[in-house]
Protein backbone atom coordinates (compact mmCIF):
# COMPACT_ATOMS: atom_id res chain seq x y z
CA UNK A 1 0.00 0.00 0.00
CA UNK A 2 2.69 2.35 0.90
CA UNK A 3 3.55 4.55 -2.43
CA UNK A 4 5.49 7.98 -3.15
CA UNK A 5 2.84 10.44 -1.00
CA UNK A 6 3.29 7.90 2.04
CA UNK A 7 6.85 7.68 2.28
CA UNK A 8 7.50 11.23 2.37
CA UNK A 9 4.89 11.73 5.39
CA UNK A 10 6.84 9.03 6.73
CA UNK A 11 10.23 10.68 6.61
CA UNK A 12 7.92 14.23 7.52
CA UNK A 13 7.26 12.25 10.52
CA UNK A 14 10.79 10.79 11.55
CA UNK A 15 12.15 14.25 11.21
CA UNK A 16 9.25 16.14 13.21
CA UNK A 17 9.83 13.37 15.85
CA UNK A 18 13.47 13.00 16.28
CA UNK A 19 14.20 16.84 16.12
CA UNK A 20 16.31 18.11 18.69
CA UNK A 21 16.71 14.05 20.32
CA UNK A 22 19.77 12.62 21.13
CA UNK A 23 20.11 8.84 20.47
CA UNK A 24 22.34 6.51 21.37
CA UNK A 25 24.06 2.54 21.47
CA UNK A 26 23.82 0.31 18.63
CA UNK A 27 20.85 -0.01 16.27
CA UNK A 28 19.27 -3.45 17.27
CA UNK A 29 17.48 -5.52 15.02
CA UNK A 30 15.18 -8.55 16.07
CA UNK A 31 16.07 -11.86 15.45
CA UNK A 32 13.18 -12.89 13.27
CA UNK A 33 13.83 -10.36 10.13
CA UNK A 34 16.15 -11.48 7.72
CA UNK A 35 17.74 -8.13 6.44
CA UNK A 36 21.44 -7.47 7.10
CA UNK A 37 22.09 -5.95 10.81
CA UNK A 38 22.84 -2.38 11.07
CA UNK A 39 26.50 -2.03 12.02
CA UNK A 40 26.50 1.22 13.80
CA UNK A 41 26.98 2.22 17.44
CA UNK A 42 27.46 5.60 18.90
CA UNK A 43 27.16 7.32 21.79
CA UNK A 44 25.12 10.54 20.29
CA UNK A 45 24.01 10.90 17.03
CA UNK A 46 21.25 12.38 15.06
CA UNK A 47 18.67 11.07 12.82
CA UNK A 48 17.44 12.72 9.67
CA UNK A 49 15.04 11.12 6.84
CA UNK A 50 14.51 12.14 3.31
CA UNK A 51 12.40 10.46 0.56
CA UNK A 52 12.50 10.03 -3.10
CA UNK A 53 9.96 8.30 -4.94
CA UNK A 54 9.18 4.79 -3.09
CA UNK A 55 12.21 4.90 -0.67
CA UNK A 56 13.30 6.15 2.41
CA UNK A 57 17.15 7.77 3.27
CA UNK A 58 18.01 7.55 7.39
CA UNK A 59 20.86 8.94 7.85
CA UNK A 60 22.85 8.61 11.38
CA UNK A 61 25.41 11.67 12.77
CA UNK A 62 27.57 10.69 15.10
CA UNK A 63 27.87 14.15 17.94
CA UNK A 64 31.45 14.67 17.56
CA UNK A 65 33.50 16.11 19.98
CA UNK A 66 33.63 19.96 20.40
CA UNK A 67 36.58 22.50 21.24
CA UNK A 68 35.84 21.90 24.92
CA UNK A 69 36.22 18.08 24.74
CA UNK A 70 32.65 17.43 25.78
CA UNK A 71 31.29 14.49 23.83
CA UNK A 72 34.19 12.20 22.17
CA UNK A 73 33.85 9.38 20.07
CA UNK A 74 35.76 6.67 20.94
CA UNK A 75 37.97 3.92 18.64
CA UNK A 76 35.15 0.95 19.10
CA UNK A 77 32.07 3.71 18.26
CA UNK A 78 31.03 4.98 14.89
CA UNK A 79 33.11 8.24 13.43
CA UNK A 80 31.18 8.44 10.17
CA UNK A 81 27.58 9.59 8.69
CA UNK A 82 25.73 5.96 7.63
CA UNK A 83 22.70 5.98 5.20
CA UNK A 84 20.11 3.32 5.97
CA UNK A 85 17.80 3.50 2.74
CA UNK A 86 14.01 2.03 3.72
CA UNK A 87 11.79 0.45 1.40
CA UNK A 88 8.08 -0.22 3.03
CA UNK A 89 7.27 -3.14 0.72
CA UNK A 90 3.25 -3.72 1.71
CA UNK A 91 2.72 -2.95 5.33
CA UNK A 92 6.07 -0.70 6.26
CA UNK A 93 5.97 2.35 8.09
CA UNK A 94 8.04 4.22 11.03
CA UNK A 95 6.29 4.61 14.20
CA UNK A 96 8.00 6.57 17.61
CA UNK A 97 7.07 4.69 21.31
CA UNK A 98 8.37 4.40 25.12
CA UNK A 99 11.08 1.81 25.44
CA UNK A 100 8.17 -0.46 27.39
CA UNK A 101 5.28 0.02 24.91
CA UNK A 102 7.69 -1.29 21.69
CA UNK A 103 5.74 -2.87 19.24
CA UNK A 104 5.23 -6.59 18.23
CA UNK A 105 6.70 -6.35 14.77
CA UNK A 106 9.23 -3.66 15.73
CA UNK A 107 12.28 -5.03 12.94
CA UNK A 108 14.91 -1.96 13.62
CA UNK A 109 15.62 -0.06 16.73
CA UNK A 110 16.93 3.25 17.24
CA UNK A 111 17.05 3.81 21.09
CA UNK A 112 17.43 7.64 22.50
CA UNK A 113 19.67 8.72 25.24
CA UNK A 114 17.09 9.83 27.86
CA UNK A 115 15.41 7.87 31.01
CA UNK A 116 13.10 6.71 30.64
CA UNK A 117 14.15 5.81 26.87
CA UNK A 118 12.31 6.04 23.53
CA UNK A 119 12.63 4.63 20.30
CA UNK A 120 12.45 5.05 17.09
CA UNK A 121 11.22 1.77 15.33
CA UNK A 122 10.70 0.28 11.75
CA UNK A 123 7.20 -2.06 12.44
CA UNK A 124 6.59 -4.18 8.75
CA UNK A 125 4.03 -6.78 10.14
CA UNK A 126 4.07 -8.83 6.43
CA UNK A 127 8.05 -8.31 6.48
CA UNK A 128 8.48 -7.10 2.61
CA UNK A 129 9.99 -4.07 3.69
CA UNK A 130 13.71 -3.78 3.21
CA UNK A 131 16.68 -1.92 4.58
CA UNK A 132 20.22 -1.33 3.33
CA UNK A 133 22.86 -0.16 5.45
CA UNK A 134 25.88 2.08 3.97
CA UNK A 135 23.24 2.13 0.81
CA UNK A 136 22.33 4.59 -1.71
CA UNK A 137 18.99 5.67 -3.69
CA UNK A 138 18.48 2.54 -6.47
CA UNK A 139 20.24 3.03 -9.86
CA UNK A 140 16.95 1.55 -11.49
CA UNK A 141 14.13 4.03 -10.15
CA UNK A 142 14.27 6.92 -12.01
CA UNK A 143 13.57 10.30 -10.94
CA UNK A 144 10.61 11.18 -8.13
CA UNK A 145 7.54 12.76 -9.25
CA UNK A 146 6.76 14.77 -6.50
CA UNK A 147 10.38 16.40 -6.08
CA UNK A 148 11.95 16.03 -9.48
CA UNK A 149 8.74 16.79 -11.76
CA UNK A 150 10.81 18.33 -14.79
CA UNK A 151 13.60 15.34 -14.79
CA UNK A 152 10.79 12.84 -14.21
CA UNK A 153 8.81 14.98 -17.11
CA UNK A 154 11.82 14.69 -19.80
CA UNK A 155 12.82 11.03 -18.74
CA UNK A 156 9.62 9.32 -20.04
CA UNK A 157 8.94 11.58 -22.78
CA UNK A 158 12.40 10.91 -24.38
CA UNK A 159 12.63 7.02 -23.81
CA UNK A 160 9.27 6.38 -25.14
CA UNK A 161 10.67 4.05 -27.67
CA UNK A 162 11.51 1.50 -24.98
CA UNK A 163 9.40 -1.80 -24.82
CA UNK A 164 7.88 -0.91 -21.54
CA UNK A 165 5.21 1.22 -23.36
CA UNK A 166 4.01 -1.17 -25.69
CA UNK A 167 2.53 -2.62 -22.52
CA UNK A 168 -0.92 -1.14 -21.55
CA UNK A 169 -0.54 2.79 -19.83
CA UNK A 170 -1.60 0.97 -16.80
CA UNK A 171 1.18 -1.62 -16.73
CA UNK A 172 3.35 1.35 -17.50
CA UNK A 173 2.57 3.42 -14.69
CA UNK A 174 3.89 0.99 -12.23
CA UNK A 175 7.41 1.30 -13.57
CA UNK A 176 9.31 2.63 -11.43
CA UNK A 177 12.06 3.22 -13.72
CA UNK A 178 9.71 6.09 -15.04
CA UNK A 179 7.21 6.41 -12.76
CA UNK A 180 9.24 6.21 -9.42
CA UNK A 181 6.14 6.92 -6.73
CA UNK A 182 3.61 5.78 -8.60
CA UNK A 183 1.70 2.57 -6.96
CA UNK A 184 -1.85 1.10 -7.56
CA UNK A 185 -4.41 3.25 -6.13
CA UNK A 186 -2.56 6.40 -7.60
CA UNK A 187 -3.04 5.00 -11.15
CA UNK A 188 -6.43 4.24 -10.74
CA UNK A 189 -7.11 7.79 -9.46
CA UNK A 190 -4.73 9.76 -12.53
CA UNK A 191 -6.52 7.32 -15.18
CA UNK A 192 -9.88 8.22 -14.14
CA UNK A 193 -9.59 12.12 -14.27
CA UNK A 194 -8.39 11.60 -17.64
CA UNK A 195 -10.98 9.21 -18.26
CA UNK A 196 -8.31 7.19 -20.51
CA UNK A 197 -9.31 3.31 -20.32
CA UNK A 198 -6.26 1.36 -18.52
CA UNK A 199 -5.67 -0.91 -21.33
CA UNK A 200 -4.82 1.08 -23.94
CA UNK A 201 -1.20 1.07 -25.80
CA UNK A 202 0.99 3.37 -23.21
CA UNK A 203 2.81 5.06 -26.02
CA UNK A 204 -0.74 6.20 -27.78
CA UNK A 205 -1.38 7.80 -24.80
CA UNK A 206 2.12 9.60 -24.42
CA UNK A 207 3.34 10.55 -27.83
CA UNK A 208 1.02 13.74 -28.25
CA UNK A 209 3.02 14.84 -25.32
CA UNK A 210 5.75 17.46 -25.50
CA UNK A 211 8.58 18.52 -23.41
CA UNK A 212 7.48 21.17 -20.85
CA UNK A 213 10.08 23.53 -19.08
CA UNK A 214 7.55 24.20 -16.10
CA UNK A 215 8.14 26.06 -12.87
CA UNK A 216 7.16 24.07 -9.93
CA UNK A 217 4.61 26.95 -8.82
CA UNK A 218 2.41 26.54 -12.21
CA UNK A 219 2.33 22.74 -11.20
CA UNK A 220 1.24 23.35 -7.83
CA UNK A 221 -0.85 26.10 -9.38
CA UNK A 222 -3.37 23.20 -10.80
CA UNK A 223 -3.99 21.32 -7.55
CA UNK A 224 -6.01 24.13 -6.33
CA UNK A 225 -7.25 24.50 -10.08
CA UNK A 226 -8.61 21.01 -9.76
CA UNK A 227 -10.17 21.25 -6.54
CA UNK A 228 -12.57 23.77 -7.33
CA UNK A 229 -13.10 26.29 -10.11
CA UNK A 230 -14.65 28.85 -8.37
CA UNK A 231 -11.13 29.71 -6.52
CA UNK A 232 -9.23 29.58 -9.67
CA UNK A 233 -11.91 32.52 -10.78
CA UNK A 234 -11.20 34.47 -7.72
CA UNK A 235 -7.69 34.36 -8.21
CA UNK A 236 -7.78 34.95 -11.70
CA UNK A 237 -5.80 31.23 -12.74
CA UNK A 238 -6.13 30.13 -15.97
CA UNK A 239 -6.97 26.54 -15.66
CA UNK A 240 -5.28 24.53 -17.88
CA UNK A 241 -6.13 21.05 -18.97
CA UNK A 242 -3.86 18.64 -16.97
CA UNK A 243 -1.87 15.70 -19.24
CA UNK A 244 -1.04 12.26 -17.58
CA UNK A 245 2.24 13.52 -16.63
CA UNK A 246 1.39 16.69 -15.08
CA UNK A 247 -1.50 14.56 -13.17
CA UNK A 248 1.43 11.69 -12.05
CA UNK A 249 2.98 15.20 -9.88
CA UNK A 250 -0.13 16.64 -8.78
CA UNK A 251 -2.20 14.19 -7.46
CA UNK A 252 0.71 12.91 -5.13
CA UNK A 253 0.97 16.14 -4.45
CA UNK A 254 -3.16 15.87 -2.79
CA UNK A 255 -2.44 13.09 -0.70
CA UNK A 256 0.46 15.12 0.91
CA UNK A 257 -1.95 18.15 1.61
CA UNK A 258 -4.23 15.43 3.27
CA UNK A 259 -1.44 15.03 6.07
CA UNK A 260 -1.16 12.41 8.56
CA UNK A 261 -4.93 12.14 8.71
CA UNK A 262 -4.86 11.01 4.88
CA UNK A 263 -2.43 8.02 6.04
CA UNK A 264 -1.63 6.59 9.53
CA UNK A 265 -1.19 3.20 9.37
CA UNK A 266 0.05 3.32 13.22
CA UNK A 267 -3.46 4.19 14.03
CA UNK A 268 -5.33 2.39 11.04
CA UNK A 269 -7.32 5.01 9.79
CA UNK A 270 -7.70 5.83 6.51
CA UNK A 271 -10.83 7.95 6.49
CA UNK A 272 -9.53 10.75 5.28
CA UNK A 273 -7.97 8.83 2.43
CA UNK A 274 -10.81 7.09 1.28
CA UNK A 275 -13.28 10.21 1.37
CA UNK A 276 -10.49 11.75 -0.87
CA UNK A 277 -10.58 8.79 -3.40
CA UNK A 278 -12.88 8.93 -6.20
CA UNK A 279 -12.51 5.25 -8.33
CA UNK A 280 -9.59 3.38 -6.00
CA UNK A 281 -12.01 0.28 -4.14
CA UNK A 282 -15.32 2.64 -5.16
CA UNK A 283 -18.79 1.09 -5.38
CA UNK A 284 -20.28 1.73 -9.14
CA UNK A 285 -16.52 1.31 -10.45
CA UNK A 286 -15.14 -1.98 -12.68
CA UNK A 287 -11.82 -4.03 -11.75
CA UNK A 288 -9.77 -6.15 -13.81
CA UNK A 289 -6.35 -7.96 -13.17
CA UNK A 290 -3.65 -6.79 -15.29
CA UNK A 291 -1.10 -9.18 -16.71
CA UNK A 292 0.74 -8.69 -13.83
CA UNK A 293 -1.78 -9.87 -11.38
CA UNK A 294 -2.65 -6.42 -9.92
CA UNK A 295 -6.37 -4.76 -9.85
CA UNK A 296 -6.94 -2.02 -11.68
CA UNK A 297 -9.73 0.17 -11.06
CA UNK A 298 -12.04 2.06 -13.67
CA UNK A 299 -14.77 3.21 -15.14
CA UNK A 300 -16.21 2.52 -18.90
CA UNK A 301 -14.41 0.84 -21.46
CA UNK A 302 -11.35 -1.23 -20.79
CA UNK A 303 -9.55 -0.91 -23.65
CA UNK A 304 -8.18 -3.28 -26.67
CA UNK A 305 -5.48 -4.67 -24.76
CA UNK A 306 -7.15 -6.74 -21.95
CA UNK A 307 -5.84 -9.77 -21.06
CA UNK A 308 -7.53 -13.12 -22.10
CA UNK A 309 -9.64 -14.72 -19.28
CA UNK A 310 -9.31 -11.65 -16.91
CA UNK A 311 -12.55 -11.30 -15.06
CA UNK A 312 -14.03 -8.63 -13.03
CA UNK A 313 -12.50 -8.82 -9.19
CA UNK A 314 -15.36 -7.67 -6.37
CA UNK A 315 -12.77 -7.26 -3.70
CA UNK A 316 -14.24 -3.72 -1.57
CA UNK A 317 -12.25 -2.00 0.37
CA UNK A 318 -13.81 -1.70 4.20
CA UNK A 319 -15.31 2.26 4.20
CA UNK A 320 -14.14 3.68 7.36
CA UNK A 321 -16.63 6.72 9.08
CA UNK A 322 -15.76 9.11 11.63
CA UNK A 323 -14.87 8.14 15.14
CA UNK A 324 -18.24 8.38 16.44
CA UNK A 325 -19.74 6.44 13.78
CA UNK A 326 -17.06 4.11 14.29
CA UNK A 327 -17.42 3.89 17.98
CA UNK A 328 -20.70 3.31 17.75
CA UNK A 329 -20.99 0.60 14.79
CA UNK A 330 -18.17 -1.21 17.32
CA UNK A 331 -20.34 -1.15 20.14
CA UNK A 332 -23.20 -2.73 17.84
CA UNK A 333 -20.86 -5.29 16.45
CA UNK A 334 -20.16 -6.15 20.06
CA UNK A 335 -23.86 -6.74 21.00
CA UNK A 336 -24.46 -8.56 17.66
CA UNK A 337 -21.65 -11.02 18.46
CA UNK A 338 -22.44 -11.15 22.24
CA UNK A 339 -25.98 -12.28 21.60
CA UNK A 340 -25.39 -15.42 18.94
CA UNK A 341 -22.69 -16.37 20.84
CA UNK A 342 -25.06 -16.54 24.03
CA UNK A 343 -27.66 -18.23 21.54
CA UNK A 344 -25.70 -21.11 19.98
CA UNK A 345 -24.33 -22.47 22.86
CA UNK A 346 -28.04 -23.09 24.63
CA UNK A 347 -29.44 -24.60 20.99
CA UNK A 348 -26.38 -26.66 21.20
CA UNK A 349 -26.93 -27.65 24.97
CA UNK A 350 -30.90 -28.38 24.13
CA UNK A 351 -29.48 -30.83 21.29
CA UNK A 352 -27.08 -32.64 23.79
CA UNK A 353 -30.51 -33.40 25.54
CA UNK A 354 -32.41 -34.43 23.07
CA UNK A 355 -29.67 -36.78 21.73
CA UNK A 356 -29.16 -38.15 25.46
CA UNK A 357 -32.65 -38.59 25.65
CA UNK A 358 -33.14 -40.30 22.15
CA UNK A 359 -30.47 -43.17 23.20
CA UNK A 360 -31.20 -43.87 26.82
CA UNK A 361 -34.89 -44.65 25.36
CA UNK A 362 -32.97 -46.64 22.78
CA UNK A 363 -31.18 -48.91 25.42
CA UNK A 364 -34.00 -49.30 27.60
CA UNK A 365 -35.64 -50.62 24.90
CA UNK A 366 -33.04 -52.94 23.28
CA UNK A 367 -32.82 -54.15 27.51
CA UNK A 368 -36.65 -54.68 27.68
CA UNK A 369 -36.05 -56.40 24.49
CA UNK A 370 -33.61 -58.95 25.42
CA UNK A 371 -35.11 -59.50 29.36
CA UNK A 372 -38.48 -60.42 27.32
CA UNK A 373 -37.54 -64.20 26.34
CA UNK A 374 -36.06 -65.56 29.89
CA UNK A 375 -38.93 -63.75 31.61
CA UNK A 376 -41.91 -65.77 29.37
CA UNK A 377 -39.13 -69.10 29.43
CA UNK A 378 -39.41 -68.95 33.43
CA UNK A 379 -43.44 -68.56 33.87
CA UNK A 380 -44.42 -70.69 31.32
CA UNK A 381 -45.65 -73.86 33.66
CA UNK A 382 -43.88 -77.48 33.09
CA UNK A 383 -46.20 -79.75 31.06
CA UNK A 384 -44.78 -83.31 31.04
CA UNK A 385 -46.62 -84.65 27.97
CA UNK A 386 -45.43 -81.34 25.72
CA UNK A 387 -41.71 -80.38 25.67
CA UNK A 388 -40.43 -77.18 25.36
CA UNK A 389 -39.96 -75.36 21.93
CA UNK A 390 -36.78 -74.07 22.75
CA UNK A 391 -35.81 -77.64 23.75
CA UNK A 392 -36.60 -79.16 20.40
CA UNK A 393 -34.93 -75.90 18.63
CA UNK A 394 -31.69 -76.61 19.98
CA UNK A 395 -30.53 -80.26 19.06
CA UNK A 396 -26.91 -79.56 19.32
CA UNK A 397 -27.06 -78.99 22.86
CA UNK A 398 -28.13 -82.89 23.59
CA UNK A 399 -26.01 -84.42 26.20
CA UNK A 400 -23.16 -86.88 24.58
CA UNK A 401 -24.62 -90.15 27.04
CA UNK A 402 -28.26 -89.56 26.31
CA UNK A 403 -29.48 -92.89 24.25
CA UNK A 404 -29.50 -93.47 20.49
CA UNK A 405 -29.88 -91.01 17.57
CA UNK A 406 -33.22 -91.76 16.81
CA UNK A 407 -34.37 -88.50 18.40
CA UNK A 408 -31.54 -86.71 17.03
CA UNK A 409 -32.18 -87.83 13.10
CA UNK A 410 -35.94 -87.17 13.89
CA UNK A 411 -35.25 -83.54 14.79
CA UNK A 412 -32.80 -83.01 11.80
CA UNK A 413 -35.40 -84.05 9.49
CA UNK A 414 -38.03 -81.89 10.95
CA UNK A 415 -35.77 -78.82 10.59
CA UNK A 416 -34.23 -79.70 7.04
CA UNK A 417 -38.07 -79.55 5.60
CA UNK A 418 -38.27 -76.34 7.31
CA UNK A 419 -34.89 -74.34 7.20
CA UNK A 420 -32.80 -75.79 4.64
CA UNK A 421 -29.85 -73.25 5.04
CA UNK A 422 -29.14 -73.74 8.81
CA UNK A 423 -29.58 -77.73 8.88
CA UNK A 424 -26.09 -77.94 6.37
CA UNK A 425 -23.93 -77.17 9.86
CA UNK A 426 -26.27 -79.10 11.74
CA UNK A 427 -25.77 -82.01 10.05
CA UNK A 428 -22.37 -82.01 10.58
CA UNK A 429 -22.33 -81.54 13.95
CA UNK A 430 -25.32 -84.41 14.62
CA UNK A 431 -23.36 -86.71 12.60
CA UNK A 432 -19.88 -86.01 14.12
CA UNK A 433 -20.86 -87.00 17.62
CA UNK A 434 -22.81 -90.28 17.08
CA UNK A 435 -19.64 -91.64 15.01
CA UNK A 436 -17.89 -91.01 18.65
CA UNK A 437 -20.65 -92.82 20.77
CA UNK A 438 -20.90 -95.53 18.51
CA UNK A 439 -17.31 -96.44 18.36
CA UNK A 440 -17.50 -95.89 21.68
CA UNK A 441 -20.29 -98.78 22.66
CA UNK A 442 -18.93 -101.13 20.07
CA UNK A 443 -15.52 -101.27 21.63
CA UNK A 444 -17.39 -101.68 24.88
CA UNK A 445 -19.57 -104.92 23.64
CA UNK A 446 -16.39 -106.44 21.98
CA UNK A 447 -15.21 -106.31 25.55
Amino acid sequence: MPEGPELHLASLYVNKTCEGLVFSGAVEKSEVNKNPEVPFSCDAYFIKAQSRGKEVKLTLTPIKSDDDGKRRVTKHQSQQAMDVVFRFGMSGFFRFTSADDLPKHAHLRFYTNENPRRVLSFEDTRRFGSWHPNGTWQKDRGPCVIFEYESFRENVISNLGDKTFDKPICEALLNQKYFNGIGNYLRAEILFRLQIPPFVKARTVLEGLVLKHEDKKKVKMEITVAESADKTRKKGVKAETPDLLSLCHTVPLEVVQLGENGYAPAKGKYSVLQAWMRCYCVEGMKSLGDHNGRTIWFQGDPGPMVPKGAKSRRIMWKRQKDDHQSTDSKSAKKTRTDSTAKAKPAKKKENVKVKQENVASKTQNASKRLKKPPQKANTAPADENKKPKTREKRSSKVHPKTGTNTVKGKRVKEVIKTKRNSVTFRKSTTKAKPQQKRSGTRRGRST
